[in-house]
């Protein structure tokens, strides 16, 4: 089965996790813009991250048979410094218009303070002007209030749902997002987040339409093999067929398909280590 990784910080991660999401069917993925453990006093650290992720990711990722795309913003977590968020705001526009660029995000709530609304509904100005997939952060704290603060302003700013997906659900928040009309991520780590088994109770109870599945694989205990993870516990739970490719594959495509970039090949195949050009 050929999988699509929708929302990974591969930033984070060795050469060994690319060889082993190969092995293990994963032929592209995502990586939206986040914070990287410290805040950035700079506008220009900003932009020289999403260079890194837009250009020297892509070809990292190649070498490994995997077809790798991005995606920029502030992140909530450093929206706090409004002069430094304007400056970085007002500078996406190159970012985005990159080939490799697939969406804007992810954005969305930290504290859910009103720097992170004010940002959060500045960028979404942005992705609905250019008419681009937005990747939209839910709150680990207080993610309920969140969540439905989040669905409020989509509906205010006349946002199109279907090229948002509110990523982060937990059963807590899976049916409100699911009756916002947008897709809906949900993220499995192997202790915080969601388990393959807790994604598998959602996905009887609710269906797998618009229904997107990630494993983030960040700075934290994390798992890059997490899709790999859910589809076997599906497998064991019974399901079979289209909600698994849903899941994994068809949402993935489905939800990144309204963005003029992307075009995944899956069809890469993977250099010998020894012809890498340094």
């Amino acid at each position: 089965m050929q999988i699509i990784e929708p929302h990974i910080h591969m930033y984070s991660r060795t050469t060994d996790d690319y060889q082993a999401m190969y092995k293990a069917g994963i032929r592209a993925c995502v990586e939206p813009s986040f914070w990287l453990g410290a805040n950035r006093r700079y506008a220009g650290t900003f932009f020289d991250y999403f260079n890194l992720i837009l250009e020297f990711e892509t070809v990292r990722a190649r070498r490994f048979g995997i077809d790798h795309f991005s995606a920029v913003s502030l992140n909530p977590k450093e929206a706090e410094d409004p002069v430094l968020a304007n400056e970085v705001i007002t500078g996406l526009g190159p970012y985005l218009d990159h080939p490799r660029c697939v969406a804007l995000g992810e954005i969305g709530f930290n504290n859910i303070t009103p720097n992170e609304e004010k940002a959060l509904i500045s960028q979404l100005a942005i992705a609905k002007a250019r008419r681009i997939p937005v990747i939209i952060h839910l709150p680990h704290v207080d993610k309920l209030r969140g969540t439905r603060r989040t669905i409020d302003i989509l509906r205010e700013q006349a946002v199109d749902p279907a090229r948002v997906v509110l990523d982060h659900n937990t059963e807590e928040t899976i049916a409100i997002s699911r009756d916002s009309g947008c897709y809906c991520g949900m993220t499995v780590y192997p202790i915080s987040k969601l388990s393959p088994e807790r994604v598998s109770a959602i996905i009887r109870q609710y269906g797998s339409e618009r229904m997107i599945v990630n494993g983030s694989a960040d700075w934290g205990v994390s798992d890059p093999l997490s899709l790999v993870k859910v589809v076997a516990r599906l497998q064991a739970d019974g399901f079979s067929g289209e909600p698994i490719r849903n899941l994994v594959y068809g949402n993935a495509m489905a939800f990144y398909g309204s963005s003029p970039h992307w075009k995944p090949d899956l069809n890469i195949p993977p250099l010998d280590p020894r012809e890498f050009q340094r």
